[in-house]
């Protein structure tokens, strides 16, 4: 199933895909019989709520979508899908740790540059230091973001004043549609309500600084992340979220190639891991962290005033923004 939420003067309305287009989720119900009242109003403007309804209920609203008539809806009244209660980034992959302190090296530590070219070059290993921290390799790690900065596609990215470093992150992005607490990782993914494409923004020639101080990412990261228009149902992506592909376009040009494929633990166990011994909600986003080679400090295509970044997850969606 896949939703979006568009801003009418009655307020906001869940759309769902079917064949002939997108279909009202308040006429899809009123065609069932569903009884008005709160529950209708609520499953009518919450697609997490609407993600956490039984099963049931969503294969009935998809059958009964399947010969009504399409809504009219223009694209400026397609906002945000949902308003994270929080959002936890985590880092699924190696690859990505390894080749993103390279591109901070070479970008930022010239003299450092050389010393690790040399030994990469001689030994054909990598440089031990661009690792990941050990705690990586015994737990899946994640930081803190800011729900109230996450926007949409379409919507502008300012450039903060204090960098000279935008970079963008592609990411797979899911929402918790059911509550946790000290779950295991067979309930924590079966709690994951739908997924997005994801854009973790960050300010490359500050984060460095910043995760030195033994605080984590600030400035580098809370002006702004994004995430695409229409959620998916976990249903359609789970049995195959490490087999996606991805790409990254930059004004029009294809500059990245990527997959899901290599992650180090499992949406379950991320979850779970965050749950323990804290109360999780419905609505929370979590992000996979950068597919290998999803990031342009990996890549050295960092962005400034004027581009256009377009990011893609096969199966899930697009994600499209313009840097003012």
């Amino acid at each position: 199933m896949k939703l979006r939420r568009a801003k009418k003067e009655s307020g906001l309305h869940v759309e769902l895909s079917a064949p002939q287009g997108w279909i009202s989720v308040t006429k899809v119900l009123t065609r069932m019989g569903f009884p008005d009242g709160p529950a209708a109003t609520r499953l009518s403007g919450d697609i997490v709520a609407l993600l956490g309804a039984e099963p049931d209920l969503l294969q009935r609203l998809t059958s009964a979508a399947a010969d009504l008539d399409p809504e009219t809806t223009p694209d400026s009244a397609v906002v945000i899908p949902f308003e994270p209660r929080s959002f936890r980034d985590f880092m699924l992959y190696e690859a990505h740790a390894i080749a993103a302190a390279r591109g901070f090296v070479n970008a930022f530590m010239p003299g450092a540059a050389r010393i690790v070219l040399a030994y990469e070059a001689l030994t054909g290993l990598v440089f031990p230091k661009l690792k990941p921290k050990p705690l990586w390799y015994r737990q899946p790690i994640y930081y803190m973001g800011n729900p109230l900065t996450v926007v949409t596609a379409g919507d502008a990215i300012a450039v903060p004043s204090y960098t000279q470093a935008l970079d963008y992150e592609l990411e797979l992005g899911f929402v918790l549609a059911h509550p946790l607490r000290d779950a295991s990782p067979e309930a924590a993914e079966a709690a994951i309500g739908g997924f997005v494409v994801l854009n973790d923004f960050s300010a490359r020639d500050v984060q460095a600084d910043e995760m030195d101080s033994g605080f984590g990412p600030q400035k580098s990261k809370h002006f702004a992340s994004a995430i695409s228009k229409v959620v998916v149902s976990a249903d359609e992506v789970l049995p195959r979220w490490r087999q996606l592909k991805g790409s990254v376009h930059l004004n029009g040009a294809l500059i990245a190639q990527t997959s899901t494929a290599g992650a180090k633990w499992s949406l379950g166990e991320l979850i779970a891991h965050a749950s323990c011994g804290e109360q999780l909600y419905r609505g929370e986003l979590f992000g996979s962290g950068t597919l290998p080679g999803g990031s342009g400090i990996e890549t050295g295509h960092l962005l400034k005033s004027g581009d256009a970044i377009e990011i893609k997850i096969e199966g899930v969606g697009t994600l499209f923004n313009r840097v003012v």
